[in-house]
């Protein structure tokens, strides 16, 4: 067995890992749109049933999130993103067969939401242990902007490719190409050559999984850093999750526009997100992490509201000016923080307080669905989308009084760590 995986250029393993993460991701942005679409067109679905289907899609974190990434490194995590592919084409290709049949339901659409959140959770959480066996060390980084830059692509053309499907087939026909790519990527995976992949790291010895995941939430608890961040996270994307659960019935219904215009308006947010990612590496070099991080969550936050305020006509474009601003801050905030927290986190404590942190930023989501049902059904869906928007940039505005309050940079060495018997505690550090 090779040492190191091949160059890339020549790295046969990471252009079908390359490929077929693409074509799913495009699948599942697509997805995205079909689903509410379908929710809407097909069952005239009201506020709570649009926050039911977009809090099953996050509800799995909550409840597997924090023991996942246990069950990863005990397992090939190769096979478990396979598996996790059949299991999501085989849950959200339900939804055709039973329209074809006469029998689907909102219900169903409910429950195959939930299938494919499950299957997510262990993808991306095998993804990011998988990826440093795929390609060499050294390779890492460029590896890691092809993967990103091709999933912001397949962000942006997935919406606009789910309204236009919608509008030239049945809606729930149009679901097919989210099977098809799941199904492409358990492809990819399976005709890789496992004699180029690098060897699997020594585990230690197993420990109790629930030992594990007690260390992790101690270290995010006690963190200054981490507990701000994942704070933070939850509550922001309680807000993000809340409107965006009733934003494509407030822009089929309150706005009137047509399935293709929705997805066109949704795939501009998604440009937001690509010109975030580009962005941050350049505003870091200007402002240092601590001020990049603070002015792009300013500029992600107050932009929300403009989303609520729209209106039939040339006033729908506020709408995609909303959700382009937020996406350039929200992304750009993402990778300075992705960033700082891997050189930050000791390597050894790294996927635990990952988890434990993704466990409160996705954990949050599932509720915010319920709750903007809720709302949306009491107080009305423009409403909602505006209290949504406003907590957003409320909780945006925290950067002020966080742990990077002032200063250019945020510690530049790994937080500072003891071990006493198998618990490790994070030490409070702060700004310099």
């Amino acid at each position: 067995m090779r040492t190191q995986p091949p160059p890339l250029g020549a790295n046969r393993n990471f252009t079908l890992f390359w490929a077929g993460e693409g074509i799913s991701v495009l699948g599942s942005m697509t997805t995205t749109v079909v689903l509410p679409l379908i929710a809407v067109t097909q069952f005239d679905a009201g506020p709570f049933w649009m926050g039911l289907l977009a809090g099953a899609i996050w509800l799995p974190w909550l409840v597997l999130g924090l023991f996942a990434g246990a069950w990863v490194d005990r397992s090939d995590p190769r096979r478990v993103m396979m598996a996790a592919d059949l299991a999501a084409a085989a849950a959200i290709g339900t939804v055709p067969v039973a329209w074809a049949a006469g029998v689907l339901t909102l219900p169903h659409l409910v429950v195959a939401a939930l299938g494919v959140g499950c299957s997510t959770v262990f993808f991306r959480t095998a993804y990011a242990a998988f990826l440093p066996r795929v390609v060499a060390s050294d390779d890492l980084e460029r590896a890691n902007a092809r993967l990103f830059g091709t999933e912001s692509a397949m962000q942006i053309g997935g919406p606009g490719v789910g309204g236009l499907l919608v509008q030239i087939f049945s809606a729930a026909y149009a679901v097919v190409i989210d099977v098809v790519g799941y199904l492409a990527s358990f492809v990819c995976l399976a005709r890789m050559r496992p004699d180029e992949l690098a060897p699997a790291t020594d585990q230690p010895a197993r420990r109790p999984m629930w030992t594990q995941v007690r260390e992790g939430v101690s270290i995010v608890a006690r963190d200054p850093f981490l507990r701000f961040f994942s704070i933070q996270g939850g509550v922001s994307n309680f807000a993000l999750t809340g409107y965006g659960a009733l934003l494509v019935l407030f822009m089929v219904r309150d706005l009137g526009l047509e399935p293709g215009s929705v997805g066109l308006v949704m795939a501009v947010g998604a440009v937001g997100g690509l010109l975030g990612a580009t962005v941050a590496t350049r505003t870091t070099t200007w402002l240092g992490n601590a001020g990049a991080l603070r002015w792009l969550q300013v500029l992600g936050g107050p932009p929300a509201l403009l989303v609520g305020l729209a209106w039939p006509g040339p006033g729908a474009a506020l709408v995609g000016v909303g959700s382009l601003v937020v996406g350039v801050g929200v992304v750009g905030a993402n990778v300075v923080r992705r960033s700082f927290t891997m050189r930050y986190v000791p390597a050894e404590l790294l996927g635990r307080t990952t988890a434990t942190s993704a466990v409160l930023n996705f954990g949050t989501m599932p509720l915010a669905g319920l709750v903007a049902g809720a709302l949306g059904t009491w107080l009305g869906v423009r409403e909602t989308i505006l209290l949504m928007g406003a907590l957003h940039a409320l909780c945006s505005l925290s950067v002020f009084v966080g742990p990077y309050r002032r200063g250019r940079s945020m510690p530049g060495q790994p937080m500072a760590m003891w071990t006493s018997g198998s618990t490790a505690t994070a030490r409070n550090s702060s700004v310099t």
